[in-house]
């Protein structure tokens, strides 16, 4: 079975906590709302494929999973500015 690159899930991950703070926050025009419902939906799918998911609670269960086994095999698990990474997304 094929493994995603640990740094392209964290960024999906980080990408679609970012989106979905977006669509909550209702003072975007229409035209921005609708724009960021559908790169919702891309991420969404992105990560599901990428982690072989079927929704997206799942898929951040299983991004999750690898994040923190790739954590366990990294050299160094501390993020760039030194610090250890353990946040979790919610959903």
């Amino acid at each position: 079975m094929l493994v995603p690159d640990p740094k392209v899930v964290r960024k999906l991950l980080t990408r679609y906590a970012s989106l979905r703070i977006a669509q909550a926050e209702r003072s975007q025009a229409q035209g921005d709302r609708e724009a960021i419902a559908r790169e919702l939906d891309d991420v969404t799918y992105t990560l599901c494929v990428m982690v072989g998911a079927t929704n997206i609670h799942e898929a951040v269960a299983k991004a999750d999973a690898l994040l923190i086994a790739a954590g366990r095999t990294a050299p160094d698990a501390t993020d760039v500015d030194g610090e250890e990474d353990g946040l979790r997304l919610a959903v």
